[in-house]
């Protein structure tokens, strides 16, 4: 059962969709198509400039930009790289960094660039000590004094020795032209010898360093896999350089991830004539990988995706350590398919678009939407955790994709609930009056499946000798008069603020007092039950004009009562009818039917013309209506009628049960004064014919 429902849900929610039109329903698809490549591809969308137009005063003409997703999609790989990143327990004892630290810097006396008499001692003493490889990260792209000295030290060293280059086309930001002319031919004396260039390039794209840089032709190996293809071991060494970093957190206070130690240690003889000394510093380097350079306070630091939470960023030689230590540990990240990223694109946009079809209300909503957004930016953090490299993984875009195909969705169901509102305001707009039909569309509790009594103006009316003479003509011209002559009825009805019951055949129920109640309706019924008579003149003037062969159209009678009725929609789920029951109605039916017998066009109760609150009216007598047993008295709209002679029919009316003779007089002389008042003297002929009770039963 519930399948069911889901499916009714999903076929109205498409339903809606499809109705908004061919425009609106291309340029959802163009959206949703918008949305899954946002969910593919956020990694890539630029950032953008902000025009001068755009631009708080004072910032014109530099260089602003907006955020695009992809940096969004950085910020939340840093959040999960670094939340998620192995925390060691111990130091790392496969590398040694030893460096020139602000201390070394302080007791040289020679800040730029670093000694290298000093390094070139100390490469003496290392060589000793049995690393398995040495990497140098120290440009050497400009002249020293020393540089001849070093040079002999590197082309003796039995250990294979790394030394740092770079390239203007990959590190334009680290060495210009005339360094670079200079560093070759550095690297050129150091040909034949186990000393051999290496690349230090690193991948600092927008700020941070996230990932392995590429291999680019003509550029020597990486400095890590150099020393470790130098040291015997490059089958442990990536094949290729891609994917992410695997940045390390120490579990321990105080003590750096790897073994940290000033290359001053490494020159001074005094110390290295110390058995104890010498031991332990040669302990630091035997069977280890060494990487020489700077540790110095603002200089060659790099941020990393662990920059935000450790608030350190590391010297660049820690960065080729933890390099070399990814390596050793074969950690060469699995990296998600391509044809992966777009399954997960098509189910985000997927599930955003089952979603906007759904329509569903309360918490259930709000619940699917926190399910769908938890997931989404819980997968990239579960495939992190298991070891999964998630960099170019979207988080960010599937959110936003998610959010753009659900909105296509949403706002071409609102754009469709537009024109169906529009519809069925409409359609409630040939029954209800258009203020009530907005109110009720606002609202639509007002018509729920159910009755209520309330007071209610009825108005029942009737096209006399019209279906005999329908029997007489083609059902074609028929058709034509009788849409015409309702059309015209439901104008008038609408006009004055009226809901249309029903029509049964040519006649017209109408009411006011529901479902909406006015202070006015009294007003407005009296007034629509008089303009319904002259709408059914004017149409017999109208038919008459319009063949002369066409019979002579009877005189529209109306009917008009206050009372008490059961108002609602009655029926069930699949077919409802707005209406009224009760006795006003029958009663209003009545006096339509009336109006015959009593030689008149519009017959109200005095229920109705009390409560009107119109003048024009004149009081008509009593009748016992048929199939009726309590007398009603009557009253007749007439607004030309004069007010005296009116106050002497209501005269007349209250002596007819105590002075009959009296009230007969009266009468007479008013149908004396007006003898084409076929309804005064009709009204002279019942109060001759009083039945019992002072009543004229009508036949």
């Amino acid at each position: 059962m519930g399948e069911v429902k889901r499916e009714n849900l999903l076929k109205r929610g498409w339903r809606n969709v499809r109705e908004a039109g061919t425009n609106r329903l291309a340029l959802t698809g163009i959206l949703v198509l918008l949305a899954l490549l946002v969910a593919r591809y956020s990694w890539d969308l630029p950032e953008e400039i902000v025009p001068d137009s755009l631009r708080v005063e004072g910032t014109e003409g530099t260089d602003l930009k907006t955020p695009g997703t992809g940096d969004a999609e950085r910020a939340l790989y840093d959040l999960r790289s670094a939340q998620l990143s192995q925390t060691v327990a111990e130091q790392d004892d496969r590398v040694t960094l030893v460096v020139f630290d602000d201390q070394t810097l302080i007791k040289a006396r020679k800040r730029s660039p670093l000694d290298r008499g000093l390094l070139a001692k100390a490469l003496r003493n290392l060589d000793t000590m049995g690393a398995k490889a040495i990497g140098i990260d120290i440009l050497f792209d400009q002249p020293q004094d020393e540089d001849a000295e070093l040079i002999t030290a590197l082309r003796s060293m039995e250990t294979p020795t790394m030394v740092a280059y770079a390239d203007i086309a990959t590190n334009a930001s680290d060495i210009g032209y005339e360094q670079q002319e200079y560093l070759r031919a550095f690297l050129a004396q150091l040909e034949g010898s186990k000393a051999q260039p290496a690349s230090i390039r690193l991948d600092n794209s927008y700020g941070v360093t996230r990932k392995w840089p590429k291999i680019e032709p003509g550029l020597p190996p990486l400095l890590g896999r150099a020393m470790l293809q130098a040291a015997g071991e490059g089958d442990k060494a990536f094949p290729g350089y891609e994917g992410s970093i695997r940045y390390r957190k120490a579990g321990f206070e105080n003590l750096p991830m790897y073994s940290t130690i000033q290359i001053d240690n490494y020159v001074d003889d005094e110390l290295l004539a110390i058995p104890e000394f010498a031991e332990m510093i040669s302990a630091q380097i035997t069977g280890r990988y060494i990487l020489i350079g700077g540790d110095i306070i603002d200089y060659d630091r790099v941020q990393t995706t662990l920059s935000s939470v450790t608030g350190e960023n590391p010297a660049g030689l820690r960065v080729h350590a933890d390099l070399v230590t990814q390596m050793l540990d074969g950690d060469r990240r699995g990296k998600v398919a391509g044809i992966s990223l777009w399954a997960f694109a098509f189910l985000v946009v997927a599930t955003a678009v089952l979603t906007g079809l759904l329509e569903w209300g309360s918490w259930r909503v709000y619940v699917l939407l926190a399910a769908q957004f938890g997931l989404f930016l819980g997968v990239p953090f579960v495939l992190e955790a298991r070891g999964v490299d998630t960099f170019g993984v979207p988080a960010a875009g599937w959110l936003l994709g998610w959010i753009v195909a659900f909105t296509a969705i949403t706002s071409a169901a609102r754009a469709s609930s537009a024109v169906q509102r529009t519809f069925a305001q409409g359609a409630l707009g040939k029954y209800l009056p258009k203020e009530m039909a907005a109110e009720i569309i606002e609202n639509p509790k007002l018509l729920a499946l159910h009755g209520v009594k309330r007071e209610i103006y009825v108005l029942f009316s009737d096209l006399e000798g019209f279906t005999k003479m329908s029997h007489a003509q083609e059902p074609e011209m028929v058709a034509k008069l009788l849409n015409r002559y309702l059309d015209l009825l439901s104008e008038v009805v609408l006009d004055h603020g009226g809901v249309i019951d029903k029509f049964v055949g040519d006649a017209v129920v109408a009411f006011w007092g529901a479902p909406i109640a006015k202070p006015d309706d009294g007003e407005r019924a009296a007034r629509a039950g008089y303009a319904i008579w002259q709408a059914g003149e004017a149409f017999r003037e109208e038919v008459a004009a319009m063949d002369a062969a066409l019979p002579k159209i009877g005189k529209t009678r109306v009917g008009l009562h206050y009372g008490e009725a059961v108002v609602g929609n009655f029926g069930g789920e699949t077919r409802i009818q707005y209406t009224a029951l009760g006795d006003s109605m029958n009663t209003a039916a009545r006096l339509e039917a009336a109006n015959k017998a009593l030689d008149s066009s519009v017959m109200a109760s005095s229920e109705f013309a009390e409560r009107s609150g119109m003048d024009w009216w004149r009081a008509m007598g009593r009748v016992r209506l048929r199939g009726r047993a309590q007398a009603v008295e009557i009253m007749e709209p007439a607004p030309d009628f004069p007010r005296e002679d009116a106050a002497l029919l209501s005269q007349a009316h209250n002596l007819a049960n105590e002075d009959a003779a009296k009230a007969v007089l009266i009468i007479q002389d008013l149908v004396a004064r007006y003898p084409a008042d076929k309804a005064l003297a009709n009204l002279l002929h019942r109060l001759n014919n009083l039945g019992e009770g002072g009543t004229y039963v009508l036949g």
